[in-house]
């Protein structure tokens, strides 16, 4: 992805955000230039990936698969002693024309909210022990309800809806045509991007990146050592 392309998707996700009226913490806005000047009290950003994030799944096709993200919140399952939080949370930006592909996590169960904005569908699976989509019922954990539903079914979150998503349950997600672009709210155990994601489809979770302009965040990946 280009820069600016990043530049423009973290400048939509933060208008998303003061629309809804959810505010971020500090760390959010961090200049790029902040980021050289700050020490080692920080470090629980750098190493659980704390702050903006983008994906494009390494596909190079943003505006169809992809979306943007901000994790607020995270624990590390590498380095429980030094940051013992068991739990994540995220926000994400997805709009109208994206979507993420399908995917389980081995390990990291979640709840997916939607916080404001259109519609959006979830598409579930059970994962069979080969890795393929297994032809069984799966069960869903919708707002306090557990009902079950014929594999492949979409589950449709309108504002303030969720779904729990558990280990080995295959989820794609994409917003309902005609609705715009909405804001998701993912609270779970502690998230590791790096080695928890399951693609159907084998691909990657960061994108590379192309400089023309100067970055307007840093992002998780990004922050210079103290």
């Amino acid at each position: 992805m280009k820069r600016s392309e990043i530049n423009r998707a973290l400048q939509d996700m933060e208008h998303m955000v003061q629309k809804y009226g959810f505010h971020l913490p500090p760390f959010c806005s961090f200049t790029p230039e902040k980021w050289k000047t700050l020490g080692h009290e920080y470090d629980e950003i750098r190493d659980n990936m704390l702050g903006w994030d983008i994906t494009d799944y390494g596909l190079g096709q943003f505006d169809h698969v992809g979306f943007s993200l901000i994790t607020l919140h995270n624990g590390n399952v590498k380095l429980p002693g030094k940051y013992p939080k068991t739990y994540a949370e995220k926000l994400l930006y997805i709009k109208e024309g994206q979507m993420s592909p399908m995917h389980f996590h081995w390990n990291k169960m979640e709840d997916i909210i939607n916080r404001g904005g259109g519609s959006v569908w979830i598409r579930v699976y059970n994962a069979a022990a080969d890795g393929e989509f297994a032809d069984s019922n799966v069960t869903v954990h919708y707002d306090g309800r557990a009902f079950a539903v014929p594999a492949g079914t979409q589950i449709k979150l309108r504002p303030g809806e969720s779904i729990t998503v558990y280990p080995y349950m295959y989820h794609d997600f994409q917003v309902e045509p005609g609705t715009g672009p909405v804001l998701l709210g993912e609270v779970s155990m502690c998230n590791d991007d790096k080695n928890d994601n399951r693609f159907y489809e084998p691909m990657g979770r960061f994108p590379a990146i192309e400089e023309d302009e100067p970055p307007y965040r840093l992002l998780c990946t990004e922050y210079p050592r103290a």
